[in-house]
């Protein structure tokens, strides 16, 4: 095997104090492909690419300064109940790990509890798979409570189906009298349950933190702030996009998973109206369903918003599986095709593309049907930030009522008020009276016609 060193290389320099927690090979056993399927994930499995998929693992195992030493393809026909690669593979993967004195395998697939036990004898090496990976991943990047238990949650249910008895020696004395009595509670059953009572008292914990984030839910429904969300792929660019709309200072960075628990800013609107703006995790293709169950709580803001911006990396080699990747996820949390209406999809990272690239991909964006607009732009420059803007605010003003008013100049409160819970287009002067047009949310709308007896256009 010719060998390749991966040393150099790595997704965004280290922080200042990171270290490097063990030289590792990553290896992508991806199944040859087959043309047969017709279900989503078997599409998605097929547009993909396999050299894409690989680049992809060895940037998750750097997400947790692994060094990545070598990266092996190891496309298999069938998957082997005992060690999912066959024999001749795992000799020649064993032997790499001695060539670069590498501990660690990634294996780029989802194993079985005893799939991973038998290559880890076979390999003498410890195995992760990619579920093992990402929850790695998204162990360290939890910063809130809310995070934390969620990732906690995910790690125990996928740590339960993998105990195995090892440790007879601990196994607690029989009961009973003489030889009549069994043995007593044995070492992997005391696991499980001590596992089982902790997953019990975080899936409590979670459901506070539900409630609480309910509350503030029905808080910010009764102001006429709107909720937008941003979904996509990891490292698509949503938290640079998520900066760039509310000037705040979120970390983004060239790498995995650089942003974990959500962050909600306001988010100004060109005729000055506000709204809420979310950003979450991104996603990832074969998202282990755990994790989508432990952050559900968190998801919810997505579920919940009147708008969605799907921020693709369109620069990607893999971008159109990233996109079915992506709406795989979203049909999970219950965002199907009847969702549309609501969903922006952002072209992003254009600037990454020279001018004649840049025309093509406008002339397909111009191509698509109207109910599912795209717009091409760059976080990084700003390039269509302004008509995306003006995009988000014609979506949310498709629901709200836009209504003439007539207000005595002397009435400051009741102008205040308008400014406070409306989103104000029009305003001028008039012979000691403000003509306004104003734009208001269909809880307001009853309200502003009462007091001010406005005309709705």
């Amino acid at each position: 095997m010719e060998p390749r060193t991966f040393e150099g290389g790595a997704d965004r320099p280290r922080s200042a104090g990171a270290q490097a927690t063990g030289r590792v090979i990553v290896v992508g056993p991806y199944l040859r492909s087959r043309r047969t399927g017709t279900g989503a994930a078997e599409q998605s499995t097929v547009l993909r690419n396999s050299e894409a998929r690989l680049e992809e693992a060895v940037g998750l195992a750097r997400a947790i300064d692994l060094v990545v030493v070598d990266a092996v393809m190891a496309p298999v026909s069938d998957v082997r109940p005992a060690t999912y690669i066959g024999k001749g593979k795992a000799d020649e993967i064993a032997a790499s790990l001695v060539l670069h004195e590498a501990g660690i395998v990634v294996m780029d697939c989802a194993l079985s509890p005893i799939q991973q036990r038998n290559l880890e004898k076979a390999l003498n090496a410890k195995v992760l798979d990619r579920t093992g990976l990402i929850l790695e991943i998204f162990g360290r990047r939890a910063k809130t409570k809310e995070g934390s238990l969620q990732v906690e949650l995910a790690h125990l249910i996928y740590q339960r189906s993998r105990l195995v008895r090892s440790w007879t020696h601990l196994e607690r004395q029989r009961g009973g009298f003489g030889f009549m009595g069994g043995p007593g509670e044995t070492q992997i059953e005391a696991d499980r349950r001590l596992i089982g009572d902790r997953i019990a008292r975080i899936e409590n914990e979670i459901k506070k933190a539900q409630a609480t984030r309910r509350l503030h839910r029905a808080g910010r429904k009764r102001v006429p702030y709107r909720m937008v969300a941003l979904v996509g792929y990891t490292n698509a660019g949503k938290s640079t996009l998520f900066n760039r709309l509310t000037r705040a200072d979120v970390q983004a960075a060239d790498m995995l998973f650089a942003t974990l628990d959500p962050t909600l800013r306001a988010l100004t609107l060109p005729h000055g109206g506000k709204a809420m703006l979310s950003d979450t995790v991104g996603f990832i293709s074969d998202l282990p369903t755990m994790l989508v169950a432990a952050f559900r709580a968190t998801l919810e803001e997505v579920t919940e918003a009147d708008v969605i911006l799907h921020v693709r990396d369109i620069s990607h080699d893999d971008a159109e599986a990233q996109q079915h990747d992506v709406d795989a996820v979203l049909r999970q949390l219950g965002i199907g095709p009847e969702s549309g209406d609501r969903i922006i999809e952002i072209w992003n990272k254009i600037d990454r593309f020279d001018d004649d690239a840049r025309q093509q991909l406008a002339n397909t964006a111009a191509r698509r049907s109207p109910d599912q607009p795209c717009f091409l732009v760059s976080a990084e420059t700003g390039e269509g930030i302004p008509q995306l803007l003006a995009a988000i605010e014609q979506k949310l003003a498709a629901t709200r009522s836009t209504l003439d008013l007539s207000i005595d100049a002397s009435d400051g409160a009741g102008v205040s008020w308008l400014h406070r819970n409306a989103e104000v287009l029009d305003k001028e002067l008039t012979d000691g009276r403000y003509v306004m047009t104003v734009r208001v949310d269909e809880t307001k709308r009853d309200i502003v016609i009462e007091r001010y007896g406005g005309v709705i256009r």
